[in-house]
């Protein structure tokens, strides 16, 4: 939400040069707990975990169904890790990548269903955490936060940022799961023991010495994953602002954060101020020039 209660310190970047940096988790953890308490570390725990089990049983079950034919009309579908032997036929990659978009759809339908149905703990759980900046106590526990979010806000309340949210998700499973079909296709040797990804237009060579090729999928798996996390970034700062958005929290208010008509307009004034990867790295958080933050 772009408060810092500690200013940024003088420190050195991995190059060795002098900049001005912001304080890190372990820096910001040690300020909670200066202020309240060791408790202060796990405030919004209790929805956060009633958020994760009902998400599995709910992805779970969406999956289960859609394996019996409830959503795509077919009996089952076929394990998503794919491979292609020597002698293969050339249909072996359509009906591979056909497996893939039916799989991933699957997927896509499972994670909106379980974020739709715990999206209101998700709310309950960043106001509990944004209590911190203004020391309320508004949101002191979850069933009690479920009355005061339907009491000021109705229904829409627990559905405050949702829809980035939802968007964020979607194009990260996407963009993850086309990028690892592409590069496990058409990037990775596939004869013998042990692999190369060459990236040509580039001035570096990696090469991953594996023992199967499914090793090496799982390492692309992995990298395209943590790609299409950054780049679909900007979707999960748009939501958790707009899940505190004028919420009757400091946190949710000038001077950290102005109102917003919606969640365009959010994305449309962090773009403006530069702020699109705001609080997306734990470490090393550089000062960026022309940004803003608030820090008391």
């Amino acid at each position: 939400v772009g408060y810092e209660p500690l200013p940024p310190t003088l420190g050195r970047n991995i190059f060795g040069r002098q900049i001005y940096q912001l304080p890190g988790l372990f820096a910001y953890a040690k300020h909670i707990v200066k202020v309240d308490g060791r408790a202060g570390l796990f405030k919004g725990l209790t929805p956060r975990l009633c958020s994760s089990a009902i998400g599995t049983i709910v992805h779970g079950k969406v999956l289960q169904d859609g394996a019996r034919g409830a959503f795509w009309g077919c009996r089952s579908l076929p394990n998503a890790s794919f491979s292609f032997q020597p002698g293969a036929s050339k249909k072996e990659p359509v009906s591979s990548l056909e497996q893939v978009l039916k799989e991933t759809s699957r997927e896509m339908v499972a994670r909106s269903a379980a974020t739709l149905i715990t999206h209101p703990f998700h709310v309950i759980t960043l106001r509990c955490m944004v209590q911190f900046i203004g020391r309320e106590t508004k949101y002191s526990g979850t069933l009690s936060a479920f009355t005061t979010i339907y009491r000021e806000e109705g229904i829409l309340g627990f559905f405050a940022g949702l829809i980035p949210r939802l968007l964020g998700d979607i194009l990260s499973l996407w963009l993850c799961n086309m990028l690892a079909y592409l590069i496990n296709t058409y990037a990775l040797d596939n004869g013998g023991k042990g692999g190369s990804i060459r990236l040509q237009g580039a001035f570096f060579f990696v090469l991953l010495q594996v023992s199967t090729v499914s090793e090496m999928k799982s390492y692309s798996q992995a990298v395209t994953g943590f790609f299409a996390s950054m780049l679909t970034y900007p979707f999960v700062l748009v939501s958790n602002l707009m899940a505190v958005n004028n919420c009757g929290l400091a946190g949710g208010l000038l001077p950290y954060a102005p109102t917003y008509s919606s969640w365009l307009d959010c994305w449309s004034q962090l773009h403006r101020e530069g702020n699109m990867s705001r609080g997306n790295s734990l470490f090393f958080r550089k000062v960026p020039t022309g940004k803003r933050y608030v820090w008391e």
